[in-house]
């Protein structure tokens, strides 16, 4: 049965997009993988960082001698993992860009050297990550004379992706008026690469005000150890006594406050 499913697949793969078979996780051209392997991705995927945070939050609690910091851990698990998936998906977002920029400079490269535009296309964009989930249909289109510029503005809708509109724009120009895609893609490689470029500037030149947010966020672990080397007990303080409480919620209040406010000035300069 796993053979027979495998033979379909790879011929699927074949007619429709002319690419390369991949083997889904758990099964291989030769049967079902290894239960170890299949077992260290299942849990790889369920161990994420943010999970760190009650680990880190119920050490500090055993110091204090408090379930407060424990609540507070778990709290937060929520809120620094919709961070770490935000961050994760900038950084596709980047790759993408840059593949999208990398495709365009293969294809004009490929038309430069001879081949026509759906060949270009089927050279250049097998394994290229910057068609995304629309990848197979872009290449059937190539391959069999479908609507390439209409599969192109559908891979365009995937984060990052933009710039595959303005190369959908190059083909269709190109087959309506005859104008050289080449030439068009070329340019368009040469503005894309000039917009990333200007982002990179943008981020080295916010590089302090991250620095300066990730001072503030540390600052309070700072003081609890100045305390501690100088012969106090701060966690004591903070979590056993009314003072201590009061201080512990106003430090809490200003130091989300100022991250907060740190972090959306970064942001509006990204966003300029």
């Amino acid at each position: 049965m796993l053979g027979a499913w495998e033979r379909g697949l790879r011929r699927g793969r074949l007619l429709f997009a002319g690419g390369p078979v991949r083997h889904t996780r758990g099964v291989s051209g030769k049967g079902v993988a290894p239960w170890g392997d299949s077992l260290r991705g299942r849990v790889s995927d369920r161990l994420r960082p943010e999970w760190l945070c009650p680990v880190v939050a119920g050490a500090v609690a055993v110091l204090g001698g408090s379930v407060l910091p424990l609540l507070v851990g778990v709290l937060a698990v929520p809120f620094l993992g919709r961070r770490l998936r935000a961050a994760a998906a900038a950084r596709d977002r980047l790759a993408r860009a840059d593949a999208v920029i990398a495709l365009c400079g293969a294809v004009a490269a490929e038309l430069r050297a001879g081949k026509q535009p759906g060949e270009a296309l089927l050279a250049a964009g097998r394994g290229s990550g910057a068609l995304g989930a629309a990848g197979a249909a872009v290449l059937a289109a190539a391959q069999f004379g479908g609507d390439v510029p209409e599969a192109l503005r559908r891979a365009a809708r995937e984060p990052g992706a933009g710039g595959l509109r303005g190369a959908a724009a190059c083909w269709r120009v190109s087959v309506d008026g005859g104008a050289g895609l080449a030439a068009g893609l070329e340019g368009l490689e040469g503005a894309l690469r000039a917009e990333r470029d200007q982002r990179a500037g943008l981020r080295a030149e916010l590089a302090g005000a991250r620095s300066t947010v990730l001072v503030l966020a540390l600052l309070p672990v700072g003081g609890l150890l100045l305390g501690t080397a100088l012969g106090a007990d701060p966690l004591w303080t903070l979590l056993h006594t009314p003072a201590g409480l009061c201080c512990l919620l106003a430090g809490g209040v200003l130091e989300s406050a100022g991250f907060f406010w740190a972090a959306r000035i970064v942001r509006a300069g990204e966003d300029v």
